[in-house]
């Protein structure tokens, strides 16, 4: 028999929060109490904001329904462990709109598992499914968390980082959003040293540690997060002019290239050229102007002309053409 009435309730929670109905005798039986004292505990939950509900009949029922709000959940280890595994899934595989709810999650749940638990989870998540950023850049779900932990509780972050150029610093920050890209992971944060906003790359982060220091957020210079990021990305990003000609007419190039490169201009019946400047890789380029299935010419610049003649090479020698071997 369970006397202690706190251990009682949050056994009689655990039974509710499977999904089917409890008749009152049998939750009685389990718990080791009268039926009587089962309706009063079902009261006490229901005061909690637990949405008991409770059926009609013979011996009755009850059931946890969906409510205005989702009150504590009771989990046991195997659920726990279950469950942080799937967020860091869902954190290292970015999902639009849930990817950093995903992080936050994982943060206050693994706050609260015990060792034994989090062991678990570690050593299953090293075992199937690493946590990776698309290019193959390293994350460990721990940095995360302790972000996630520090933007949720508005707490001053401090850690290392190492810069583009290999460059190593340590940085004291407000963070204030995490933001996934699908191939990497950001924190947006207010650097205190350098008195300004900036944006980090988290495969670059190193010892992220919460100082305990509580900030009051400062506003954005853009409307969100998502937003000042792109903005920083473009800023940063290298752009080139380029110019095309295509042995095809407007219309036929035109249909098969994005509208943001801009619009081929008519030579001739048979002949256009393509003019303008972009910030994507020389290599996503070449492979753009391939799929055009016609023929072209790169005038410039000569990084686009060479990496064009080099993806020309390398598809001949797949197919077995000259220079094959």
């Amino acid at each position: 028999m369970t006397t202690d009435t706190p251990a009682r309730l949050l056994t009689l929670l655990s039974l509710l929060q499977t999904p089917r109905e409890w008749p009152g005798g049998e939750l009685a039986e389990r718990l080791g109490v009268s039926r009587r004292t089962v309706r009063r505990d079902i009261d006490r939950l229901r005061e909690l904001g637990y949405p008991v509900q409770a059926t009609m009949g013979a011996d009755g029922g009850y059931r946890l329904v969906a409510g205005k709000a989702m009150p504590p959940l009771v989990l046991d280890d195997e659920e726990a462990v279950a469950i942080a595994v799937g967020l860091r899934a869902g954190a290292g595989h970015a999902v639009e709109g849930v990817e950093e709810a995903s992080v936050r999650a994982l943060a206050k749940l693994e706050q609260v598992l015990p060792a034994r638990l989090r062991h678990r989870v570690s050593t299953l998540q090293a075992a199937t499914m690493p946590l990776t950023s698309g290019d193959g850049a390293s994350i460990a779900p721990e940095t995360l968390t302790v972000m996630a932990s520090c933007v949720a509780g508005r707490e001053r972050l401090r850690f290392g980082y190492r810069a583009g150029d290999g460059t190593e610093s340590r940085r004291l920050t407000e963070p204030y959003r995490l933001v996934s890209t699908g191939r990497r992971w950001y924190l947006v944060a207010y650097d205190l040293d350098r008195a300004d906003w900036r944006t980090f790359r988290v495969d670059r982060v190193s010892e992220p540690f919460a100082t305990g220091a509580r900030f009051a957020p400062r506003e954005l210079p853009t409307g969100s997060a998502a937003e000042y990021l792109r903005q920083s990305m473009w800023r940063r990003q290298e752009t080139y002019d380029f110019s095309v000609t295509f042995a095809a007419p407007v219309e036929f190039v035109a249909a098969r290239l994005p509208g943001w490169l801009g619009a081929p201009e008519r030579i001739d019946e048979g002949r256009c050229r393509l003019r303008g400047s972009v910030g994507d890789s020389v290599e996503w380029m070449a492979v753009r102007l391939a799929v055009v299935d016609c023929e072209f010419e790169v005038e410039e610049p000569e990084e686009l002309v060479r990496c064009v003649r080099e993806l020309g090479g390398r598809l001949s020698r797949a197919g077995g053409g000259e220079g094959g071997g």
